[in-house]
């Protein structure tokens, strides 16, 4: 069945529970695999494909070659009740860092405010997911990732930063959650990929050569270009400091230095309305300000006012309710992994 000629669609919770029955054959704990595949379908459910499950293959390809750990064991290390740092063991990124989304939730509880960094994971999906998580308990969200270096930094040739993310989740009652969720790069890598498979020309300023040349060649660009040059060279240096550098594991400098061994490393944000006031009539002043924003006048041309993670909220309920359209590359890929590990299609 396929809302397109060329796309396969699937109903979420399938997509969910096959999803986590190939990442189970592959490795995972059954509760791993449904916690990684709930990200991934997340995403893919939110017009996200890139961190859809087109990673699905690409995560079983990292737990067969060992890069992540399919057994990890997760510890809590805290010297503060505000604070921690949640060693992953090299976990998938879904597991770490929903475990960690977890407990800032339960410390910010207690605390008003709480931070748990996380040390050692792998490839961490949409880090829209986990500020939502804590956005769902009713508390706002704040989310930091740094990773292998593979955009440009202003004066400095070749890939330098990694592309790293910033998310903030903050609750509303009667509207959508507002999220926020971008890169630090112009352009994410996948885009790049896409334009070589398609010979489209790259905007301006989005991506670079090897050696740091700016070019719209979709051939001859290797990694996207800094959002805002020095303003986002400069957000992911920072977030390195804010993650890799403050829980003891540097990915910048060792990278530099020859450990080209692929880690991530994050930090998450749980903060507390109650602790700032009555967190009731902040639910009502966050929608009267969503409300606001919507009922100013729209640009010439626009298709309406909107805020951050609102589109990608209707999006999600519409494909809640007709499926999730499957591209034909990541159907045939999901498809060949079913066979090879005896997982039945869910169509």
């Amino acid at each position: 069945m396929s809302d397109t000629p060329t796309k396969t669609l699937v109903p979420a919770d399938d997509l969910r529970a096959f999803s986590a029955a190939l990442l189970e054959k592959g490795g995972l704990s059954a509760e791993h695999a449904r916690t990684t595949a709930d990200v991934f379908v997340w995403a893919a459910q939110r017009g996200v494909d890139s961190h859809g499950t087109a990673r699905v293959p690409a995560y079983l390809d990292l737990l067969a070659k060992g890069v992540a750990n399919a057994d990890p064991h997760l510890t809590v290390e805290s010297t503060a009740p505000a604070a921690a740092v949640l060693d992953a063991d090299r976990a998938p990124g879904p597991v770490a860092l929903t475990a960690a989304a977890d407990e800032a939730v339960r410390r910010a509880r207690e605390t008003g405010i709480a931070s748990v960094g996380v040390r050692r994971t792998v490839h961490t999906g949409a880090i829209g997911y986990y500020v939502s998580r804590i956005a769902e308990q009713g508390l706002v969200g704040i989310g930091f990732v740094a990773g292998m270096p593979n955009m440009g930094y202003t004066g400095v040739q070749g890939a330098a930063v990694a592309t790293s993310p910033l998310a903030i989740a903050v609750p509303a009652r009667e509207h959508a959650p507002l999220l926020l969720d971008m890169a630090t790069a112009t352009i994410a890598l996948g885009k790049i990929r896409q334009a070589k498979a398609s010979g489209t020309p790259l905007p301006e300023g989005a991506a670079a050569t090897a050696d740091g040349t700016p070019t719209t060649d979709p051939e001859q660009a290797v990694m996207p270009l800094p959002l805002g040059g020095a303003k986002g060279s400069g957000m992911s240096l920072a977030f390195e400091l804010l993650t890799s550098v403050l829980v003891g594991a540097p990915i910048f400098a060792s990278f530099h230095t020859g450990d080209r061994a692929h880690r991530q490393n994050a930090l998450l944000i749980a903060l507390d309305p109650a602790a700032f006031g009555d967190p009731t009539a902040f639910l009502t002043a966050v929608d009267d300000t969503l409300t606001t924003l919507k009922s100013l006048p729209p640009a010439e041309g626009a298709a309406g006012v909107f805020y951050p993670g609102e589109r990608s909220a209707a999006k999600a309920a519409e494909r809640g309710e007709k499926g999730i359209p499957v591209a034909p590359k990541v159907w045939r890929e999901l498809t060949e992994q079913a066979d090879k590990l005896g997982v039945p299609l869910p169509i």
